[in-house]
Formats: structure tokens, C-alpha cells, sequence
């Protein structure tokens, strides 16, 4: 009700309802809202606006989208809550700062809000808010509650804060994804497709993922005579029709979740692990890509896109795969000495098309961290995960199948783009580089200028930190049905389209090849799918961060290694056995960052996820 009374004062509408107009006097007698000329006008010491929690304060989103929106202190809300409409009156204090106080909340309806208790109050998880209400009944401190806003009701109880099984429940619940939770959709999957299918299953394809991958989009052959890389993706789009009540929900997820030790998918189970994934011995409707390669100019000749059927020979893990390129064979049968052998020659070639493809793209250090949790959720290790042979060679079979992918789309597609960073995040860039010490200078394009960093930063100590720097540098890649190309990658054109089973604009991406056509609500899908990305992301992290926590309360005292990760705020990110770890420095002396030094415990706080220690001098 009030999104929409809001937009008839804004649009000075003439017909509001008996309820609206009776919002309307009360704001002209409190001199809120005034008119003239026949049209609506807020008085300019008020701002009415929705709010929006952030993590340490509440964002007033001004409905007028005419004026900034404006940070207000978890203290002046007078008992507004996330996605409420507000009143607030401009303050200012001595300091000439703008601030605002919430003087009039309008709530259409009672939210759900997750608390916990402590000394008989409940606090917000989310926020750390203390609500202006005595609980009545009886619950333990640490006690996880969904309750009603307006009745302050117990609607679910979660756990104790104490049990490491809450964690997953909290980062759904705040990052807006309890959709994970729900029943799947239950679907009777078979393969009788009427269409005429290339049979491909007397070809030896193989699919290389990591040893505990259940779904498996992707599997590779090649044929070394004729030079031809087939690229075989799961056709998730013959299983899940455009617009039916699975679409629906995998367009509400659009990615699958990736938590330490579990996988929340985008498909039902059926179809991830089962139907779409191209398990071994099992024959699966694939949509492939035929690559005709020109070793000798390292160029794609051409390219043909199909509706096959494949059955993998072989599922091999990324370690199984390394070993192979290094020359050092396990046990084998003649069928794998076979796919292996095609590997090597597959991977001699993939390596000459990386070197041409980094002449214009960019490779970093980088390193996964695998949390590995016990059977009670709890952190037990941390595992490095690093960019191998295997991985590369994977990579880069992909990459020729996005890219072909991404030339057979009408003008208007889904392409992922990656825009080149501004001036100022260069410059930024510079400075900071040559603040570690690395002598560095401005060249005549960022391309110049990043490579030149590299380079100097493979003389030095700091090539991983500097790599990092780099990242951050770089504005983030996003889908959009414009071609912007791929700055990072080095691409003129791009997309994604080797992982439908756990990404939905690649699902999109199969559908407009096959028929065509392109949504007419294409920019809304990219727009949506691109903050789905971005808020799994910090859902992960969340998790992660609470693992964290929780691995720090018990073991207050322990020292660990450390570097400053920013050297405003006094944050230091652990390198050692617990990799990742974030920690806030209570006796931080300005230190650059960077540095490396010893850390020791002091405190963890499972709520916040706030992990303090001390520097060891």
C-alpha cells in the first residue's frame, strides 16, 4: 500500500482512497507534506523513503529518487525494521555532518525477524539491534527465534547459537535464500526425445572434476587426427521447459550454492545428479560443440553445435588428470591409456592457445580454500586448492565453447561481460604498489599498465599480493545482453554456457541457440541473475565467516600467522593452518599492508562473526 501512495504523491495523483488520504492530512498537518501549484512537495528538513538494512546501519532509500539516499544510525529508527516505509527529519550536528532520526514508520504488514536472546532481550541477528521488548517466556541466552515484528511472537524456533548446525539456517535466512530449503519440485525425467540426435557414444569422452563432484556438466574428447575438440554439455534445457514451475524456481535460485562439505542445488537432485549429469557409463542427451582447431595458427577453423547422445568412458579427478600430464601413469586399462594419451596431446596444444590467449588476457596466482567441516559442522581444516595442470586444461576447453558459444547469439544475447576498469582504479592501483615498494609507472593503456606490474611484481616477494591488488582493481564481470567483451579474459566476445546444471543464464544461453529467439525480458534476467551471483557469494562467505568464528571461540589463545589486509581498520586475514580467517587487531600500530606478523586469539563472537586478536610484538 504505501510503495504505491508514495508514487501518487510524487506523481501528484488526484485520487487517493479514504485510508491514503487520510496519511495525506496527517503529513500536511505536521507540516511533512505540503502543495503547490497543485502539486505535492515534502518539506525539505523530512526525506520519505523505504528503508534498507546494511550491516552497520540503515540505508533511507528516498522515494523521490531526486536526493541521495542517506545512512542512518541503528539508534534513531524508532522501531522501523528492514523494508519499511519512513518519515525521517533532517538533524545536524555540531560537525555539520546531515544526519536523520525516523520520526513516523509506516508497516503495511508484520515481518518475520530473526533474534536471539541474551539477558531476557531480543537482539537482531542480523544487525546486533536491541528490540524494545522483555521476552516473556523462557529461552536459553544464545536462543536463534524467528518472531513476528509487530507481536514480537515466536513463528519458528531455530536452535541455540551454541549449535554449529544453525549456521547454514542464519545465511539463508539473511541473504533472503530459505528457498534452499524447500521441498524439491518432484519430476519423472526421461530421455525420449522424438528430435533426431548425433549419436556420439562410441566416442571415448570423459568428464575431470574434482574427486567429490556428483554433478557432472562437462565432458571432453578429442580427436587428434582431425584436430577436433568436442566440448559435451548436459542439455538441461530438453528437461526443464522454458516457463514451467521448475524454471520458475531455477530462475529464483539461478545459481546452485557451494557451502563447505554440501551443495545446495539449482535443479532438483534428479536432474543434477542423475538425469543431466553425464555420469560414466551411462548414456546422456548432450549439447555439443564440435571444435575444428588450427594447431599450426592456433585458431578456430569453425565450430558446429548439436543435439547428441554421449556416454562418458571414464570420470577422472583433477589429481588423477595431473599425475597423467606429469608422466607418472597409475594403474590404467588400455581404454584409459587411450583417453590419456589423447590428453597429453590435447593439453601440448591447449597450452600453445593459452600463451597467444594471455598476450591479450591475464593470469593470476590464484588459490581456493576448501573449508572442511566434521560430521558435527564444524571447521576441522582448511584445504589450498591451486590452479594445476588439469585445471588449466579444462579451463581452456571451456573457454573455446563460451566463446563459439557466444558468436552463434543474435546481436541481443546473454554474453558475460567484464568492462575495463576506470582511470581512478588504476591510478589507485599504482599508488599502491608503489607504496609496497615495487617501483611502478602509468602506460599508455591498462593493459600495458597491469602487465607492467606483473612483471616488475615477478622480481619481488609480493607477486600473490600484488595479483591481489590487481583483482581488486577490476570492475566486476557481470551478464548483459550487450557484447562489451571480456577485459579480464582478453575476449571480444563471451558467455557462459558449459555449466547449466548449476547456472541458470547458461540454461538461457542453450535455449536462444536453439531456437533462435531471445527473451524479451532479457535485461531483466541478466540484471536478476547478476545480483544472484554477487549475493550467493557473500551467502558463502557468511557461512564461511561463521565457521570461522566458531573455530576461534575454542581456541582463544592460540597464534596464529597473519598479514593486514587494511590498514585503516586494523584487519588481518590468517595465512597459516587456518587460512582465511579474518581477524580485527585490537593494538594495530599502522603497520602497511601486507605485513606479515603473529596473531593471538582473544575473542570470537558467533553472532556477529567478529574475531578479535592481538599482535605478538
Amino acid at each position: 500500500m504505501y510503495k504505491e501512495l508514495f508514487k501518487k504523491i510524487i506523481n501528484s495523483n488526484d485520487y487517493f482512497s479514504k485510508e491514503e488520504q487520510k496519511i495525506i492530512d496527517k503529513l500536511i498537518k505536521e507540516s511533512i507534506l505540503f502543495k503547490k501549484d497543485d502539486k505535492f512537495e515534502i518539506n525539505s528538513k523530512f526525506k520519505i523513503g523505504k528503508l534498507s538494512f546494511e550491516k552497520n546501519y540503515a540505508l533511507l532509500e528516498d522515494i523521490s529518487n531526486e536526493h541521495k539516499n542517506i545512512k542512518l544510525d541503528f539508534d534513531y529508527l524508532n522501531g522501523a525494521y528492514d523494508g519499511d516505509y519512513v518519515v525521517a527529519k533532517r538533524v545536524f550536528n555540531p560537525r555539520s555532518k546531515i544526519k536523520a532520526k525516523v520520526i513516523e514508520v509506516f508497516s503495511s504488514k508484520a515481518k518475520e525477524l530473526l533474534v536471539y536472546v541474551q539477558n531476557s532481550k531480543f537482539l537482531t541477528v542480523k544487525e546486533n539491534i536491541e528490540l524494545d521488548f522483555k521476552v516473556k517466556q523462557k529461552y536459553e541466552d544464545g536462543q536463534i527465534l524467528l518472531i513476528n515484528s509487530k507481536s514480537f511472537e515466536l513463528i519458528k524456533d531455530i536452535g541455540n547459537i551454541n549449535n554449529p548446525k544453525v549456521d547454514e539456517f542464519i545465511s539463508l535466512y539473511l541473504y533472503k535464500e530459505l528457498i534452499r530449503l524447500e521441498k524439491e519440485i518432484q519430476i519423472d525425467a526421461k530421455m525420449d526425445d522424438t528430435n533426431k540426435r548425433v549419436d556420439l557414444t562410441s566416442l571415448n569422452f570423459c568428464t575431470i572434476d574434482p574427486a567429490s563432484a556428483k554433478d557432472h556438466d562437462d565432458a571432453i574428447y578429442y580427436d587428434e587426427k582431425n584436430q577436433i575438440l568436442y566440448v559435451a554439455i548436459a542439455d538441461v534445457s530438453y528437461f526443464v521447459k522454458e516457463n514451467s514451475a521448475l524454471d520458475k524456481q531455477a530462475y529464483l535460485k539461478s545459481t546452485s550454492v557451494y557451502l563447505p562439505s554440501k551443495v545446495l542445488p539449482m535443479l532438483p537432485k534428479k536432474l543434477s545428479e542423475d538425469m543431466c549429469s553425464l555420469r560414466q557409463d551411462e548414456k546422456r542427451y548432450a549439447y555439443v560443440f564440435e571444435i575444428h582447431l588450427d594447431a599450426n595458427n592456433l585458431e578456430i577453423k569453425e565450430s558446429k553445435l548439436y543435439e547428441a547422445i554421449i556416454e562418458s568412458k571414464r570420470k577422472f579427478s583433477y589429481g588423477r588428470i595431473d599425475r597423467v600430464l606429469e608422466g607418472k601413469l597409475d594403474k590404467y586399462t588400455s581404454l584409459e591409456k587411450e583417453i590419456f594419451d589423447s590428453l597429453v596431446k590435447l593439453y601440448e596444444l591447449t597450452k600453445s592457445f593459452r600463451s597467444k590467449r594471455l598476450q591479450k588476457g591475464y593470469e593470476f596466482r590464484s588459490t581456493e580454500l576448501r573449508l572442511k567441516l566434521n560430521h558435527n559442522s564444524e571447521l576441522e581444516s582448511i584445504e589450498q586448492e591451486y590452479s594445476t595442470a588439469s585445471h588449466q586444461l579444462v579451463e581452456e576447453c571451456m573457454l573455446f565453447a563460451n566463446i563459439e558459444a557466444s558468436k552463434k547469439v543474435n546481436s541481443v544475447g546473454i554474453y558475460r561481460i567484464h568492462e575495463e576498469p576506470p582511470f581512478k582504479a588504476i591510478t589507485k592501483l599504482v599508488d599502491d604498489v608503489n607504496m609496497l615498494g615495487v617501483k611502478v609507472k602509468l602506460q599508455s593503456t591498462v593493459h600495458e599498465t597491469i602487465t607492467h606490474i606483473q612483471e616488475k611484481a615477478k622480481k619481488t616477494t609480493l607477486s600473490k599480493e600484488i595479483d591481489e591488488l590487481i583483482i581488486h582493481s577490476q570492475t566486476q564481470a557481470k551478464y548483459s545482453s550487450k557484447n562489451l567483451g571480456h577485459f579480464g579474459l582478453g575476449f571480444d566476445s563471451y558467455s557462459h554456457f558449459t555449466s547449466p546444471i548449476r547456472r541458470y543464464s547458461d540454461l538461457v544461453l542453450h535455449r536462444m541457440l536453439k531456437t533462435k529467439n531471445t527473451p524479451n525480458n532479457i535485461d531483466d534476467i541478466c540484471d536478476y541473475i547478476s545480483i544472484q551471483e554477487r549475493k550467493v557469494d557473500q551467502l558463502v562467505w557468511d557461512f564461511e565467516d561463521r565457521k570461522y568464528a566458531r573455530f576461534a571461540k575454542k581456541h582463544i589463545g592460540s597464534e596464529f600467522k597473519a598479514y593486514i589486509t587494511d590498514s585503516e581498520r586494523g584487519l588481518a586475514k590468517v595465512y597459516d593452518k587456518m587460512a582465511g580467517m579474518k581477524v580485527v587487531l585490537d593494538n594495530y600500530k599502522g603497520q602497511v599492508i601486507y605485513s606479515k606478523l603473529k596473531v593471538v586469539i582473544k575473542s570470537a563472537d558467533l553472532i556477529t562473526k567478529t574475531i578479535i586478536a592481538s599482535i605478538k610484538y
